[in-house]
């Protein structure tokens, strides 16, 4: 009998550096097989999702591309050099960029983030740092395509980050202790006329601070579909629900804790029909648990929160820590792909500790450090 194909172990990591089109030019050639896999993973998920072939990806994308090109310039040079590395058209790498704006959120992605200003809380030994945190939940098909991206250039803070090949922007931090997780959000409407959520992304990993990032997002117009970032610095995280049609902005709480999982719990600027039955439960789970660790003996640590929080599997597969749910088409079952927690403090340089595969599995693989 064949052997068995072995599992994926981890992530490959790459250094970018230059112009924005050196910089994209590197991210295509390099990661060209990748690329390729996404377009081809993508093509199955939009035909069964929504009826779109690849054809009318790339035609929806184009306007998207108008919009990157006229308020992002930088940004749409870098995607023109990954069209070129990879030997691809540049809508190829557009459709990538905006996957989430054209399937109107017709996914079954759930992620749990949080975002925890210790100086704020009670637990025994715990530093004077800001932690920011995630499990990213999406199909297993994507995997094998995730990278650990650095990309420095000049006159921008230098960013580490862990993204889909030929994707500008996702989850991670940079230089000036700046960073991102994300949960995606279904509601209508999107408009094109904005920025796709990962341009967004990558917007505010360029930025020197919190405030900074949202400022940007503002002048810039806004974002053009439904999703959730949860943003941190060393002077705390905070909560961006943000929709075409208007932004609510969430505090930490008294513990200095603020969760988030797949819907909305302020922003009613757009119209959100009823999704992940499990987002809810989700997010009361993760205040639930994070309230725990925030009065208990123990030290909040990345370890704390793989163990405490993010390897919870309450209500599954919907859980925390999500397993795939075989009564759902194979292009839309989704599980926890990685965890990541970051860490900021004032004085100190960022730091992010990622783990590949659902933590507390006992599959997952080692703790991988960010920067490298």
């Amino acid at each position: 009998m064949p052997s068995k194909a072995p599992e994926y172990e981890g992530p490959e990591r790459i250094n970018l550096s230059g112009s924005p089109r050196e910089i994209g030019v590197q991210h295509g050639k390099v990661l060209s097989q990748k690329i390729r896999n996404q377009i081809a993973v993508y093509t199955d998920m939009f035909l069964s999702t929504s009826g779109l072939s690849w054809s009318s990806v790339q035609t929806l994308a184009s306007e998207y591309g108008k919009t990157v090109s006229k308020l992002t310039p930088d940004l749409y040079e870098e995607m023109l050099g990954i069209a070129e590395g990879a030997d691809l058209d540049i809508l190829d790498i557009v459709a990538l960029n905006c996957r989430s704006e054209i399937a109107l959120g017709h996914f079954s992605d759930g992620c749990t983030s949080l975002g925890w200003d210790l100086r704020k809380a009670n637990a025994t030994g715990t530093s004077e740092a800001v932690l920011l945190a995630q499990n990213w939940d999406w199909t297993a098909r994507v995997k094998k395509n995730l990278v650990l991206m650095s990309i420095e250039q000049q006159g921008k803070p230098k960013i580490w980050m862990v993204t889909e090949a030929g994707i500008v922007g996702k989850i991670g931090f940079n230089s000036a202790s700046v960073g991102t997780n994300l949960n995606a959000i279904r509601a209508k409407p999107t408009d094109s006329s904005k920025l796709p959520i990962h341009v967004i992304l990558r917007v505010c990993l360029e930025s020197a601070s919190v405030s900074a990032a949202i400022s940007k997002i503002e002048d810039l117009g806004g974002i053009a579909s439904s999703a959730h970032i949860l943003i941190a610095d060393p002077t705390g995280p905070r909560s961006l629900e943000l929709s075409p049609k208007g932004n609510v902005y969430i505090d930490p709480n008294s513990n200095g804790i603020v969760c988030h999982t797949n819907h909305f719990i302020q922003n009613r600027y757009v119209n959100e029909p009823p999704w992940l039955a499990g987002s809810p439960i989700r997010l009361e789970r993760a205040q639930k648990l994070t309230g725990d660790l925030a009065t208990g003996p123990k030290a909040v640590t990345g370890d704390a929160l793989r163990k405490h929080v993010f390897s919870d599997l309450f209500n599954a597969p919907q859980a925390i820590c999500c397993q795939e749910d075989p009564t759902r088409p194979v292009e839309t079952r989704s599980s926890t792909l990685f965890c990541i927690v970051m860490k900021f403090q004032q004085g100190h340089d960022p730091a992010g500790e990622v783990v590949w595969g659902r933590p507390g599995s006992g599959e997952e693989g080692e703790v991988l450090t960010m920067p490298w």
